[in-house]
């Protein structure tokens, strides 16, 4: 392999990526990512770093925290999944991109263990941003979690502050079907002595959170018992929520100066600094096109609660979903005052787009279907007059394909 698309091929096919493959690429133990962290001579120790995880947010929060700390003047690695785009989104430093020379070098010099060891997709990434991460010298890293928190690749990390956004029921083929089930999950984060910030309350999983920190003496704090506010780049209603945990993170943060000007700044550049997106993104003003990768229950929620204040004359939706979504929890939550175009997006886990619209039938959504998101786009836009609205979403995968 020598070049960049050999190696992106190499990765992408042979090795099992859960965003493609679903269940068969999820892993339920740390075995693998110990094995490589010792291969690469323990790299997650050699710089700090902030774990993020939880259901919704997780990235946005990410995001809202490279660009504070890069406002504060620190070298700011930043580690997320999936990417919409291109591979190398998801390693940055201080808001640019691993290189493709970089991503071609991890993979040559160790594609024997990699091959030896069967390394997942995911497991390799990490592996591959925490080498980075360490042969850069970063003065901090932020890291989301990949999916859950206790048996995620990520979790080798020993960190300044853990954080978990909130809870809700996705992946639950893996994470658990109840909310105290996935809240235990994702509170796998949690590490011995050092702190943990909890975005929401949620009454029913909170003293979950509150018994494992007390298991691990770790001092734990809920975002949402803050009521500074901050303005943020970041549009879509639900942003609030992300820039109170941020906050609530920098300010248990020791060891680094974060000024008032610094969140300030940070907040409002995020996407400046960072190149977040795809999160309640403007592709168009007029007739207004937006997208937004939401993609579950509660994300939908604030997503298209803040789609129905949307000033328009006709709402339009191109919606496609992956196979393993539980159409009954969300379906229910989309307008059926809209004219709607049912796609599948291009992913061997993608809904076939006649079963979406027959089920949205259902619920009363109405609309054609079209074999791929494109189609559906273009089809979409000519339908469109000025003071119509359109919303692309339903996944992560759709939103890439049309950004």
């Amino acid at each position: 392999m020598t070049s960049y698309q050999e190696v992106l091929d190499w990765m992408f096919v042979q090795l099992p990526m859960y965003q493609k493959e679903g269940k068969t690429a999820f892993k339920k133990d740390l075995t693998n990512i110990i094995a490589l962290s010792k291969e690469l001579d323990f790299p997650e120790n050699k710089f700090k770093s902030i774990h993020v995880g939880g259901t919704n947010g997780k990235g946005s929060t990410s995001h809202m925290l490279a660009s504070i700390l890069q406002e504060a003047g620190y070298k700011v690695g930043l580690y997320t999944s999936p990417h919409l785009k291109n591979f190398t989104e998801r390693i940055r430093i201080n808001g640019i991109e691993i290189s493709k020379e970089k991503v071609i070098g991890f993979i040559q010099k160790n594609n024997k263990f990699l091959k030896e060891q069967r390394l997942s997709f995911f497991e390799m990434t990490v592996g591959m941003a925490f080498d980075y991460f360490a042969e850069e010298k970063v003065d901090i890293a932020i890291i989301e979690v990949g999916l859950g928190g206790r048996l995620d690749s990520t979790n080798i990390l020993k960190p300044e502050v853990s954080v978990i956004t909130n809870i809700g029921l996705d992946h639950t083929q893996f994470l658990g079907e109840t909310l105290k089930e996935i809240a235990f999950e994702k509170a796998g984060i949690i590490k011995e002595n050092t702190r943990v910030i909890i975005g929401e309350r949620q009454k029913n999983i909170e003293q979950v959170f509150i018994d494992v920190s007390a298991k691990k003496n770790a001092p734990i704090s809920f975002a949402s018992d803050n009521n500074k506010k901050y303005k943020t780049d970041l549009l879509g209603d639900y942003q609030i929520h992300n820039s109170t945990t941020a906050l609530e993170t920098i300010n248990n943060l020791k060891g680094f100066d974060v000024s008032e000007e610094s969140i300030e700044k940070g907040l409002l550049k995020v996407v400046l600094n960072t190149r977040l997106k795809g999160r309640w993104q403007v592709l168009q003003k007029s007739p207004k096109i937006i997208c937004d990768t939401a993609h579950n229950k509660e994300g939908l929620f604030y997503v298209l609660n803040q789609l129905q204040k949307e000033k328009h004359n006709k709402l339009h939706i191109v919606l496609g979903v992956v196979s393993d979504k539980k159409l009954e929890d969300i379906l229910p939550l989309f307008p059926e005052n809209a004219v709607y175009f049912f796609c599948k997006p291009d992913i061997s886990r993608g809904l076939n787009e006649n079963i979406l619209r027959d089920s949205a039938k259902e619920y009363g959504l109405i609309g054609d279907s079209f074999s791929s998101v494109n189609q559906a786009y273009i089809k979409a836009k000519e339908n469109l007059n000025d003071k119509d609205v359109l919303y692309i979403g339903g996944s992560t995968f759709v939103v890439a394909e049309i950004i």
